[in-house]
């Protein structure tokens, strides 16, 4: 238990000395960070649509696999049902 109380008050030390940074940095170096965070975002939400995307096109090859298997057993318990 202590040991994540450590972690959070770390994480929260960190955001504190973040935010007091930020706030005495110029107006420039404010910019950057903005920059930055939205560079951040903007790889976090294409990472998230081509997970999106790689999940869609693994979906779509399993039931496509499942329905060439439906049709195949199909088809043999036909050759099975006319071919006693």
């Amino acid at each position: 238990m202590s040991t994540k109380r450590n972690g959070l008050l770390a994480l929260l030390g960190l955001g504190a000395l973040a935010f007091w940074k930020y706030k005495k940095s110029t107006p420039e170096e404010k910019q950057a960070i903005k920059d930055k965070l939205n560079t951040a975002k903007d790889n976090l939400e294409k990472l998230g649509t081509d997970l999106k995307n790689k999940a869609n096109d693994v979906a779509s090859q399993v039931q496509n696999k499942a329905s060439e298997f439906a049709n195949k057993a199909e088809n043999t318990a036909e050759d099975v049902k006319n071919n006693p």
